[in-house]
């Protein structure tokens, strides 16, 4: 009988890569588009991907625990390689039968090779921009505002109303508040708020908290990682589910440690005591919630564990 060694597994691997032998196809060096399509009661849902990036973890990314507890918490879900995160993303297509809803846009296409791939990722699924019929956006952060534009600075949904949360819109758009930021991750955020929402001053839609933004969606309050980020109830005959937008960002970090704060929170307490309200409800309710840095597909539910939680993803399925 062979046996299974590790010293057997790497002998393999060497000899196979010593092969000359060549493939008939060359290796595509990329991947492909990514959606996933699942029902809510009438509404069919379509999540984008728009790319993920890993990168080396900041020293303060969870700003209150330390580095090499944070990094062994990465390495025991296996994250990304040795002393890196992986955080993806992923806007969420809405299509109630009568209107087609975007929730937030992605990086845009300004930013670099391993995001900004919402475009393809529409066209992937079928979706021309121009078939969209309002973009709602849950807060002013760039990875979900940027992808408004297009790579000469036009609307990159052009048809859609643009709806936005009033009191992200006050406190990002404040010149004020920009002007007593003091810290880097804040002052990029007050720049590119301009860079990218200036012209649009007077075009958009303001929602509020508790607010149908469109038949079957409504906003919710879930403050703390800015100022006015919202979440959305979508409900469809007796059907019903969260997009939670970034009430987390790494799950295995901020879902699974309600206690950790990421460096991007506006408020890190009051984020906190958001994600524990709002997880104790979808744990109650057996909810299902998708996320906008979740793996992709991004659906999942929440169990709670003690004063902590639990995502158990929804798997892929081929059915809708």
């Amino acid at each position: 009988m062979t046996q299974l060694s590790r010293r057997a597994l790497l002998t393999g691997a060497a000899a196979l890569a010593a092969s000359p032998a060549l493939a008939s196809a060359p290796l595509a060096g990329k991947q492909a588009p990514g959606y996933y399509r699942y029902k809510l009661g009438d509404f069919e849902l379509t999540q984008l991907a728009d790319g993920a990036a890993t990168f080396a973890m900041p020293d303060n990314f969870v700003a209150n625990v330390p580095k090499d507890k944070a990094l062994a918490e990465a390495a025991r879900n296996f994250i990304a390689g040795p002393g890196q995160i992986r955080v993806p993303f992923s806007p969420v297509l809405i299509n109630t039968g009568s209107k087609l809803v975007l929730i937030d846009t992605g990086y845009g296409p300004n930013i670099g090779p391993v995001v900004g791939h919402l475009p393809a990722s529409l066209a992937a699924a079928g979706i021309t921009p121009d078939q969209i019929d309002t973009v709602v956006i849950s807060h002013l952060h760039p990875d979900h505002i940027n992808g408004l534009k297009t790579k000469d600075g036009g609307l990159a949904f052009p048809k859609a109303e643009i709806m936005m949360p009033e009191n992200d819109w006050k406190f990002w758009m404040s010149d004020e508040n920009a002007a007593k930021a003091n810290d880097p991750v804040n002052k990029a955020y007050f720049a590119n708020t301009r860079k990218v929402l200036s012209d649009l001053t007077g075009k958009v839609t303001m929602y509020t908290p508790g607010k149908e933004v469109v038949s079957g969606i409504t906003a919710i309050d879930t403050a703390g990682h800015t100022p006015g980020h919202c979440s959305f109830a979508v409900a469809s005959g007796k059907s019903s589910m969260f997009v939670q937008c970034d009430v987390t960002n790494i799950p295995a970090f901020f879902l699974s440690h309600p206690d950790w704060h990421v460096i991007y929170d506006h408020d890190a307490n009051q984020a906190e005591r958001t994600r524990r309200k709002f997880y104790d409800m979808v744990a109650k309710e057996k909810s299902l919630i998708v996320g906008y840095h979740f793996p992709f597909p991004c659906l999942g539910h929440v169990e709670k564990v003690g004063k902590n939680y639990r995502l158990i993803p929804v798997g892929w399925s081929d059915m809708l």
